[in-house]
């Protein structure tokens, strides 16, 4: 497994990691009686995509993923 087969990989641990991060938030906040998603979701969302974004780049870089 190459370098960036690694970082393609962490990548996509921190895109599992983040998703785990706002649904809690969103638990949380349904628990607490919130009517509206936490202000904090359109960022972890934000972050999440350019995560995703950054490892199939880096798949591609390495050769691994069929358009």
């Amino acid at each position: 497994m190459s370098d960036v087969e690694r970082l393609a990989e962490r990548l996509e641990q921190i895109v599992a990691d983040l998703d785990e991060v706002a649904f809690d938030r969103l638990r949380e906040a349904a628990a607490d009686g919130a009517t509206e998603r936490p202000a904090s979701d359109k960022e972890l969302a934000k972050a999440r995509r350019a995560a995703e974004k950054a490892a199939y780049i880096l798949r591609n870089i390495d050769g691994s993923v069929d358009d």
